[in-house]
């Protein structure tokens, strides 16, 4: 299929489903779509507490990070969705789980992607907080377990290295209060600066049909009836 034939037939079935929606709903979906940003991911390598990684994910989604990215290497992630009350919903979510250690791979496809991957972790060449410069390019944010933090290939193989300055006996926050001082601190950096931080007009269609899918009644029966009405030779 032409990528001009796709794009409009995307953004058709997009106003078709569309009116099976509220208005007030609708514009809520423009608001937060815009508002959204790729420019920061999260990593999240080898969780076990979901309780913990599920509220990491509450915190993507009220600060407008869209991708989240899960690495289980010993351990399974699943959403706690009493914690999360829904927010896992509108996130996309990747999993890295095909091998027995996959950071690396994760590393890979993010790097691929154009990102920088920064371990959140105290390190001799670490950068703190106030002092990481978000205009060098894009960032994953790699956060690790309460326990015993980031594994030790992740936090080698990473570019750079990001801690929060702390002045108290205790050496770490726990994972989610981690993510929410870090995710605050650089979104409104992010949404004050010159960066082109926004998703693109293709992404943001992707995520509103995904969006709209997980929204109506019986969309797959919609959307095959749409598809029957309008099976124009390309």
């Amino acid at each position: 299929m032409h990528p001009l034939f796709f794009v409009i037939m995307q953004k058709e079935l997009i106003k078709f489903l569309e009116t099976f929606i509220s208005d007030r709903r609708r514009k809520l979906f423009d608001r937060v779509l815009n508002n959204r940003t790729d420019y920061i991911t999260v990593v999240l390598e080898d969780i076990f507490q979901s309780q913990n990684a599920s509220a990491v994910l509450r915190t993507c989604d009220c600060f407008g990070i869209q991708n989240i990215n899960i690495i289980e290497n010993l351990n399974k992630y699943d959403v706690n969705r009493d914690v999360t009350l829904g927010s896992d919903k509108w996130l996309t979510m990747r999993k890295f789980n095909n091998r027995d250690f996959n950071t690396l791979e994760a590393y890979d496809r993010l790097r691929e992607k154009g990102y920088r991957i920064v371990a959140t972790t105290p390190h001799k060449n670490d950068t703190t907080l106030n002092e990481f410069d978000l205009e060098k390019g894009r960032v994953a944010l790699v956060f690790g377990t309460e326990l015993k933090g980031l594994s030790p290939l992740a936090i080698e193989n990473a570019d750079e290295h990001l801690k929060i300055p702390m002045f108290g006996f205790t050496e770490s926050f726990n994972i989610s209060v981690s993510a929410a001082i870090i995710l605050k601190y650089l979104t409104d950096i992010l949404r004050a600066s010159a960066i082109d931080w926004k998703l693109t007009d293709k992404t943001k269609a992707n995520i509103k049909l995904d969006w709209l899918r997980k929204s109506i009644k019986s969309s797959s029966l919609l959307e095959k009836q749409f598809i029957s009405e309008n099976s124009i030779r390309e």
